[in-house]
């Protein structure tokens, strides 16, 4: 369904892929992976026709339907939810509202109005054989958690995480050919992460999706794209089956290039020691040919690079962390926490889960001071030192000041070397740490913030979705350090693969203003929602 052949992408002298020929096919869904910066939304977008490439040829027959996931989730303000959703089919969309500008405007003795009505409803015909298009609507939009009441307000109304759900809904109503999604689970729930997965995997076309949510990229993905290498390669399977794949790859290739740098010394050390002498010229002249044929190829390194995060407390927690007695919270007439009570036992690692405005993001401002509650007590344990990767980091971190001054600037006292050192691990090299902080990219502000947390050395973490714009080798390291460290945790995240590394208690927070309680891992939990 998706040809490409020979593609390359240049900036300046920077080559970001080359030779790249794929075809894409009916019925596979592609996951497309990378490290940050590999190029990975790149190569989406020239797939979709949003950007231009250097060389090279892609094709996609014109009578295919191409969807792509918008990501300006602000571009219909004006909108109703329901006709947002309609103009995913825009041929569909148009006909429509001309059709009911005409029936309450047109003059039907004019032959033309009549000609044009008749042609706006073999467009509609074409577009929606059954008539059906309001009712397709109105069950993606329910199954998303809009009910019905809320179908003919407009886009403004909602909050942005709400918005993207719309985005959502637009792309997939029509049903595409061929279906394109640059982090379709970013602002989404874990129900409807859920929901998202069992509609992609009914996708009868092609379908290329970018995600840094393993488990998802797990659940959907009939094979993998991995952009490495300054390439693009296809792997049949899953992520997992991808990391095994390449793991096997690139140790085949550290083996062969081994062995024969090992020949070449063997036979480097022949022709020196015996190309004199007469009785063994011949043989010394055969291993030279040899040593000529050989050929040993540079292992080039992968873009993907691991950072090294760590968490060390400066204190051991004591006998008391945190204690929450009778926390409510409202804005305006919204009761976002209701009489709240809980009771947080040292080394407990919990994961917050819930809906997009449940109140999960207040709570962690309520506990950490930054608003304060209308009623209700909260306890710190004596010893308890808290550090908080808040939700807005990357709004955050701005400013001229270079990413070493901004991490400075939290403990006058530290050591150059660790400042340094806790940039490194977050892979930031030596020239890198003289970048102003607000030229980085979003994923960097993460690693950042991480960076700062590192530096702290508190024994009680608050994290708001900290793993928002991380890679997926990011937020596997982020998941082995919150299991390693040796204190307390609370972890807002939506990422399944995040929460299922760390959390020993579950708190979901659920729109009926509900609190379940859950001690025990996530897999547990889920298994006794069945």
């Amino acid at each position: 369904m998706v040809n490409v052949t020979d593609l390359r992408k240049r900036y300046g002298n920077r080559v970001l892929f080359e030779n790249v020929s794929l075809s894409l096919d009916a019925g596979k869904r592609y996951g497309l992976i990378g490290a940050n910066g590999a190029g990975k939304s790149t190569f989406l977008k020239i797939l979709s026709g949003e950007e231009e490439y250097t060389d090279g040829e892609i094709f996609i027959s014109k009578d295919l339907k191409v969807g792509t996931l918008d990501q300006n989730q602000y571009a219909y303000e004006e909108y109703t939810i329901s006709d947002t959703v309609l103009m995913g089919n825009t041929r569909l969309f148009n006909a429509l509202k001309e059709k009911e500008k005409l029936y309450s405007e047109g003059d039907f003795s004019d032959e033309k109005v009549n000609e044009r009505l008749s042609e706006l409803e073999i467009i509609s015909a074409e577009e929606d054989p059954t008539y059906e298009c309001d009712v397709k609507i109105e069950k993606i939009l329910e199954q998303l958690g809009f009910p019905a009441s809320m179908h003919h307000e407009k886009m403004s109304t909602l909050t942005g995480g709400d918005k993207f759900k719309v985005l959502l809904a637009k792309v997939l109503f029509p049903k595409p050919d061929v279906l394109f999604l640059d982090e379709p689970t970013n602002n989404l729930d874990i129900e409807t992460i859920g929901w998202l997965e069992n509609e992609l995997q009914r996708h009868e076309g092609t379908m290329v999706v970018i995600s840094h949510d393993r488990h998802f990229l797990n659940a959907v993905c009939t094979h993998i794209l991995d952009v490495d290498y300054q390439t693009v390669k296809e792997f049949t399977g899953n992520y997992d089956d991808w990391y095994m794949a390449a793991n096997i790859i690139q140790k085949q290739k550290e083996i062969a290039r081994e062995k024969n740098l090992k020949e070449k010394d063997q036979l480097e050390k022949f022709v020196a020691r015996f190309s004199a002498n007469a009785s063994k010229a011949k043989q010394a002249t055969s291993r030279q040919k040899q040593l000529e044929k050989l050929k040993i190829e540079e292992v080039k390194p992968s873009s993907r690079r691991e950072p090294s995060i760590v968490f060390k407390p400066n204190r051991e927690l004591g006998n008391e962390a945190l204690e929450i007695r009778g926390l409510a919270k409202s804005y305006d007439d919204l009761e976002v926490i209701k009489d709240l009570n809980l009771k947080i036992e040292p080394n407990e690692k919990i994961a917050l889960i819930g809906g997009n405005g449940v109140g999960k993001t207040t709570f962690c401002k309520l506990i950490m001071g930054d608003l304060t509650p209308d009623s209700g007590e909260i306890f710190w344990g004596a010893t308890a030192e808290q550090s908080y990767f808040p939700q807005d980091t990357t709004e955050l971190i701005k400013g001229e000041h270079t990413l070493y001054d901004w991490l400075r600037s939290f403990d006058k006292k530290a050591e150059i070397a660790t400042v340094r050192n806790n940039l490194g691990r977050m892979l930031f090299s030596g020239e890198e740490q003289e970048k102003a902080v607000g030229s980085v990219s979003g994923g960097e502000k993460h690693r950042m913030m991480l960076s700062k947390m590192m530096m702290e050395g508190g024994n009680f973490l608050i994290l708001d979705e900290p793993s928002n714009h991380l890679d997926l080798e990011a937020i596997i390291a982020l998941g082995e350090a919150l299991y390693n460290f040796n204190g307390n945790v609370i972890c807002i995240a939506h990422d399944r693969e995040l929460i299922d590394a760390f959390a020993t208690r579950v708190i979901e927070f659920k729109s009926s203003g509900e609190i379940v309680d859950f001690k025990g891992t996530y897999e547990e939990y889920r298994e006794s929602k069945k």
